[in-house]
Formats: structure tokens, C-alpha cells, sequence
């Protein structure tokens, strides 16, 4: 049976040494791969992290828009277009803008995402912004994101021991700064495209960006009604609005935004590159292993053949090697990249979380990547001819 291996296990383990560097070579490709995977769905995760947030049924988006971090206004006539169909019972505008904010310590300046809202409700399902968004109604007054990176210095900290930090935000085309103060905090995030985040009101917002006019807004929030279809109220509303706005639900937002990512920005594809790289470098490593294990026993191998043992049962010694040194190479490597995931995490504010999704694909992936290996590494042992060696 293919799982009675004890001449695979032995012809493995006779040479200690070559083993282990064997198993750290494998493992050394499992970390590869999972710090390639762990990063790349941490980009599309943070990319995404607004997206989830926001409290709305349906989404009006420009039909120019690429990415949340580049902007793209519409008019916010459409909002009210929207609210003629039956179906939409109410819609909030929504305002992303970057600005750059005045380190207090040293003061730099450094790229933050603004986004505004019209404080009648919250619309970021984040518990801090439900209970206190009514704060913002008062002119000046913002919530920082606590998970910013730290180059906006030590903001956050600062207001938990009570200090009521002030701070300065100054617009890309201005060159004069606007003085806010912050009230309250949040936890949302970074990305790869923005290092930090402030919630205001839109007329703080609007005073920000003293260029901006409230009649062009950046998205639609439609919450609908509790019997609503959202897909018939997405079909009627392309048709009753223009073409310059698109409608979507949440999951179609989400996945417009990874579409951004992953097929027209050069980090979409090194990712991926990346990832195929490190399966076809984890063959050939693994390939090299079996192959010089082959070639140390290629007497012991052809003695079993010469006995009357058929090919299929060498071939299966060599799989069920590759089987071993998938599974022993891949715990360590799943080891190594736990703490690897948490210095990425602390290091980045980046979302490098380990789950289940991931421990399988790279499982199944040195499984396959040993296997293949397996199956070239053989070509030689396939022709393997006892009397040439005797």
C-alpha cells in the first residue's frame, strides 16, 4: 500500500544531514509562498477594509472610477435621482479626499485619506463612529484612525491620556493649513495606498478642501427598503440614471476594487508573478532532493529491479518520499510564518493574518510541487536497464 513506507522513510533517513537540508530547503519555499499569499491578500484585505464598512444597501460610483484612492466626483443630483425610484428609501453622499497632515512633532507632512459625511447618521459600521458621530457636528472636530501608521506621530496616544491633540491638515493645492481637533478615535487601517485615515463632517470637510464644491460628491450610499430587490433596483436604476454613474452592491464594489488591484496596477501582477516563482522554484529544489537521492541508491534501485521488482514500485517509493518531505518540509514552514505574519503585522498595520484558506493552498501546493517534482525526478529510474549497472 502506498502508505507502508518504510524503504522510502529509510533511504531518506540513512543520511541525516542531506535530510534536514532537504526539510529546510522545503520549508524554506512553504515561507516563501506563504508570506507571498499572506501579503498579497492583505493588499486586496486593506484595499477593501472602507468597502466592508459602510453602511449602505447599494453603492453610486462614477463610471470613471479605477481605485478609492483616486478621485472621481459625480454630481450629487444623481443621489436625488436615485431617491425617485420607489424602492430607495434614503441616500447619503460621501466625501474621500487625500490632504496632507503636519506631524506635531516634527512637523512633516505626510499623505492621510479623508473621508466626510454628513453627521445625521454614521455611515462606517465601526463602533467607536456609532456611538460618537454626533460629535462631529461641531465644526473642526475629527476622528483619526488609530491604526495609521506611526509617521503621523503620536496622535493617538496623545488623546488617550486626555490632551486633546490639534492638528494641521493642509489640501494638495493649498499651501495654507486648516486646524483641527481631534475628538475621538477609530480602528480601520492602512493599505498599500493610503498610510492613515481621519473622519469629518462634510462642512469640515468642505473647509479642508476649500477647492471641493458640495455638489460633486465621490460616492452614494442607497439603503433600500426591507422588501427591495437590490438586483431589480440596480436594473432600474441603470436605466433611469446616466451613464456617467454605475450601481453595485457591496460584494460587486469589492471585488471592482480587487479588480483594480490585481489587473491594472504593477503590484497586482508581481504579486501573482510572484507566487507562480516561488511554486516553480519550490519544483526544482524539490526536484534536486529527489533526484541526488535517486542517484546515491540508483545501485539499491536496480538490485530491486533486477530481484523482480516492477517499475510501479520503485515510482511509488520515490512519490511516497516526496509525500514525506511535503508534509515534514511544510510544518516548520507553516511554524516560521506565524512569526513571520505578526512581525509583518506589527511592522506594516497591514492585515497579514494566517487562516485556515491559507494553510491549505500552500499545503495542497508543496503536496503538488513534490509530487511533479517526483514525477521528473523518476525519468531516469523509469529506464533503468539492471544489466547496464551489473
Amino acid at each position: 500500500m502506498i502508505l507502508n513506507i518504510p524503504l522510502a522513510w529509510l533511504q531518506l533517513a540513512k543520511q541525516r544531514v542531506r535530510f534536514f537540508v532537504a526539510l529546510a530547503g522545503i520549508a524554506f519555499v512553504a515561507v516563501l509562498m506563504f508570506m507571498q499569499i499572506g501579503f498579497q491578500d492583505a493588499l486586496y484585505a486593506s484595499a477593501t477594509q472602507v468597502h466592508k464598512h459602510l453602511q449602505g444597501d447599494l453603492f453610486l460610483i462614477s463610471a470613471q472610477y479605477q481605485s478609492l484612492t483616486s478621485n472621481q466626483s459625480f454630481s450629487r443630483n444623481r443621489l436625488y435621482q436615485a431617491l425617485g425610484l420607489a424602492d430607495v428609501e434614503s441616500a447619503d453622499p460621501l466625501y474621500v479626499q487625500f490632504a496632507k497632515l503636519k506631524n506635531p512633532i516634527n512637523g512633516r507632512k505626510y499623505p492621510i485619506y479623508v473621508l466626510g459625511f454628513d453627521p445625521v447618521k454614521s455611515i462606517l459600521k465601526l463602533p467607536e463612529l456609532q456611538e460618537g458621530f454626533k460629535l462631529l457636528e461641531i465644526p473642526n472636530q475629527v476622528f483619526f484612525d488609530r491604526a495609521s501608521r506611526p509617521e503621523f506621530g503620536p496622535i493617538a496616544e496623545s488623546f488617550q491620556q486626555n490632551k486633546s491633540p490639534n492638528m494641521e491638515i493642509f489640501s494638495y493645492l493649498g499651501t495654507v493649513g486648516y486646524k483641527v481637533n481631534v475628538i475621538g478615535l477609530f480602528s480601520l487601517g492602512p493599505s498599500f495606498g493610503v498610510d492613515g485615515n481621519l473622519v469629518v463632517s462634510s462642512s469640515t470637510f468642505m473647509r479642508i478642501f476649500r477647492e471641493r464644491g458640495a455638489e460633486n460628491i465621490d460616492m452614494g450610499l442607497l439603503h433600500l427598503r426591507p422588501d427591495a430587490d437590490p438586483k431589480k433596483v440596480i436594473a432600474n436604476l441603470s436605466v433611469r440614471l446616466p451613464k456617467d454613474v454605475m450601481v453595485m452592491t457591496r460584494q460587486e464594489f469589492m471585488e471592482f476594487e480587487k479588480s483594480y488591484w490585481t489587473l491594472r496596477t504593477p503590484i497586482g501582477f508581481v504579486f501573482n508573478l510572484m507566487v507562480i516563482m516561488g511554486f516553480v522554484v519550490g519544483i526544482i529544489v524539490v526536484y534536486q532532493i529527489l533526484y541526488s537521492n535517486i542517484s546515491t541508491h540508483f545501485v539499491e534501485f536496480a538490485t530491486l529491479k533486477a530481484m523482480g521488482f516492477k517499475n510501479k514500485y520503485l515510482l511509488r517509493v520515490v512519490f511516497q518520499q516526496a509525500l514525506i518531505l511535503a508534509f515534514l518540509g511544510y510544518i516548520p514552514g507553516f511554524a516560521i510564518s506565524l512569526g513571520l505574519y505578526d512581525l509583518a503585522k506589527n511592522a506594516t498595520k497591514l492585515p497579514v493574518i494566517m487562516d485556515m484558506e491559507k494553510a491549505l493552498i500552500v499545503l495542497i501546493s508543496a503536496i503538488l510541487m513534490c509530487l511533479i517534482s517526483g514525477f521528473f525526478s523518476t525519468n531516469k529510474l523509469r529506464k533503468l536497464d539492471p544489466a547496464e549497472i551489473f
